[in-house]
C-alpha cells in the first residue's frame, strides 16, 4: 500500500501534464518564450430589440457660433465617446405600460401568497432546486387565477381604487412601487475606498494609518408602516462591499396631471385622462415621466433582459440614460451636422417638416401635430434615430451645470451626482437635450442645452434608453491613396 500512494500521484501528475500541463509543454518546445495562452471564446453582442449601434468617434460638442437668442457663448469642446446602443425611437406608452403592469402583477402575485389573501405560496419561490432556502422572489412561472375565488379576488381588487364620485375604477398608483438596487462599481473602484488600509496609496513617502475611518455616502430606501417611501442617503464608515449597494424605491406611474399642471388656462383634460390609458395613444412617446422614474425603467429594463439570457448576460451591460456627450453625438448624425438632419432649412423640397415642433407662434399643427406624434413618423437622422429633434425633449444621465463640457473630460465626458434628498434644490437639475413639440426651431439644435429637476415630471419630457457596448475592437487606420 506505501508504493500505492507515490504511484496514483505520479499517474496524476501524468494526466494533468497532459490535460492543463500542454500549453506549459509547448512553450517549451518553443524555447521558453512567452506565447500568451489561448482559450475562450470571443462575444459576439447581438443587435438589441429595437437599438441601433453608435460606433466610437470624435464630436465637437456644444454650438461653435454665439447664440443670438440669449446673446452669450456655450461651451464648446472637442471629445472622444466610446461606442453604445441606443433606442431608435423614445420610449412609447406601450413600452412603458409594460413596466407598469410587471410591477402591478409582482404586488398582485405577493399578494396571493399572502396567508392575509389567497394563502397560495406557489406564487412564490422560497427554496432553490436542492431545496434550500432562498430570498424569496416572485414565481412568474406561476399563471394568475382565470375564475379567482372569494380571497383571490380581494388580493386583485386591493390594487385598484374606485372614485367615490364619478365611479371609475383605476389602477391605484400609489401602490405601484419598484425596487432595485445599484451596485456602484466606480466608487468601489477608488483607491481611496480599498477595505486595506495599505492599498490607498502608492506614494511610498505617506505613512499609512491603519485606524483611518473612511466614510462611505449609502443610497438607501424603504417603506413605512403608512406605506410611503423613505429614502436616505446615510454617511457611514467604510465596512465591506455592500457599502457600494445603493438601494431606490421609485413609485413609477407617469404623473397624467402634468398636462394641466404643466398649462395653466388650457383645456387638457383629455390628455390627463387618456394620454396614457388609451391604446390610441401606445405608440406615442411615454410623458409625465421623471428623471428617478426613467431611471428605474431602466433598471427594469435591465433585470427583465438578464433574466431572459444564459451565460452571456455576465458580459452584457445595463440600459441607462445616455450622457449628454453621447446623445448629443448621437443626434449630430455621422457628418456633426447641427440639426439631425443635413441642412439648417426646418422642411424639405416638399414641404414637409422634418420634426414635430412648434413652427410658428401660436401654430403648433403647422407640422401636421398638435401635441405629441407617434414615434417615428418623421424621417431619421443617418445614424437611423427618429425624433433627436422635437417630439418630447430626453432626460441624460448627465448633471446641468453652466459650465457644461468645459467641466467634463474629453473621454467619455459626463458629470454625475446622486443628490440626496436633503441636497438643496438645485443640485437637482439633469440635462434635458433635444427640444420638444411645444418648442421653437432655436430649441431643437442637437446641441441646445436646457435642464429639469429630477423629480419633476413635464408633459414635454420623455427619454430613451443606451446600453454600452460590451466588447471594443481595434481598428487599423488605413492610409489615403497618393
Amino acid at each position: 500500500m506505501k508504493w500505492m500512494i507515490p504511484l496514483c500521484l505520479f499517474t496524476l501528475l501524468l494526466v494533468f501534464s497532459g490535460c492543463a500541463g500542454s500549453k506549459i509543454a509547448n512553450s517549451a518546445s518553443r524555447g521558453g518564450e512567452v506565447t500568451g495562452v489561448g482559450g475562450g471564446k470571443g462575444f459576439t453582442e447581438p443587435t438589441p430589440f429595437g437599438m441601433t449601434l453608435i460606433k466610437r468617434g470624435y464630436l465637437k460638442m456644444g454650438i461653435e457660433q454665439e447664440d443670438s437668442l440669449w446673446g452669450k457663448q456655450t461651451p464648446v469642446k472637442d471629445i472622444s465617446v466610446d461606442g453604445f446602443w441606443i433606442d431608435e425611437t423614445e420610449v412609447t406608452n406601450s413600452e412603458y405600460k409594460q413596466f407598469v403592469y410587471w410591477v402591478r402583477d409582482s404586488i398582485l402575485r405577493t399578494r396571493l401568497a399572502d396567508p392575509s389573501y389567497g394563502g397560495d405560496e406557489s406564487y412564490m419561490i422560497t427554496e432553490d432546486k436542492n431545496g434550500d432556502p432562498v430570498p424569496p422572489h416572485v414565481n412568474w412561472k406561476k399563471a394568475l387565477p382565470r375564475k379567482p375565488n372569494e380571497d383571490e379576488q380581494r388580493a386583485i381588487e386591493s390594487l385598484y381604487e374606485t372614485n367615490p364620485v364619478t365611479g371609475e375604477k383605476m389602477l391605484d398608483w400609489r401602490q405601484m412601487n419598484y425596487r432595485y438596487e445599484v451596485y456602484d462599481y466606480t466608487t468601489a473602484a477608488l483607491r481611496r475606498n480599498r477595505l486595506n488600509p495599505e492599498e490607498r496609496t502608492l506614494n511610498t513617502d505617506i505613512v499609512v494609518d491603519p485606524n483611518e475611518v473612511v466614510m462611505i455616502s449609502k443610497d438607501t430606501a424603504y417603506i413605512d408602516d403608512e406605506g410611503k417611501i423613505v429614502r436616505e442617503t446615510i454617511d457611514r464608515p467604510l465596512s465591506g462591499p455592500w457599502d457600494f449597494l445603493n438601494t431606490y424605491i421609485v413609485n413609477i406611474y407617469p404623473d397624467t396631471t402634468c398636462w394641466v399642471n404643466d398649462f395653466q388656462n388650457s383645456d387638457n383634460e383629455t390628455y390627463l385622462r387618456y394620454y396614457f390609458s388609451n391604446p390610441t395613444y401606445n405608440d406615442y412617446p411615454v410623458v409625465g415621466v421623471t428623471w428617478e422614474q426613467a431611471n428605474a425603467f431602466c433598471a427594469w429594463r435591465t433585470d427583465y433582459l438578464l433574466k431572459g439570457l444564459g451565460a452571456e448576460a455576465r458580459f452584457v451591460q445595463r440600459y441607462r440614460l445616455p450622457t449628454e456627450a453621447e446623445w448629443e453625438y448621437a443626434a449630430r448624425g455621422k457628418d456633426g451636422n447641427e440639426f439631425p438632419w443635413e441642412n439648417e432649412d426646418m422642411m424639405n423640397d416638399r414641404g414637409c417638416f422634418y420634426a414635430n415642433f412648434k413652427p410658428d407662434r401660436g401654430n403648433y399643427t403647422k407640422d401636421g401635430n398638435l401635441i405629441t406624434s407617434k414615434v417615428g413618423i418623421y424621417g431619421a437622422n443617418s445614424n437611423g434615430l427618429f425624433d433627436m429633434a422635437g417630439n418630447v425633449a430626453e432626460w441624460t444621465s448627465t448633471i446641468y451645470t453652466e459650465a457644461g463640457v468645459d467641466a467634463m473630460n474629453d473621454l467619455n465626458p459626463t458629470l454625475k451626482y446622486n443628490a440626496a434628498k436633503e441636497d438643496p434644490y438645485r443640485l437637482k437639475k439633469k440635462s434635458v437635450r433635444g427640444g420638444s413639440w411645444k418648442d421653437p426651431e432655436s430649441y431643437i439644435r442637437s446641441a441646445w442645452r436646457t435642464w429639469e429637476y429630477q423629480n419633476q415630471p413635464r408633459s414635454y419630457i420623455g427619454f430613451r434608453c443606451v446600453r454600452s457596448v460590451a466588447s471594443s475592437q481595434s481598428v487599423k487606420m488605413k492610409g489615403k491613396k497618393k
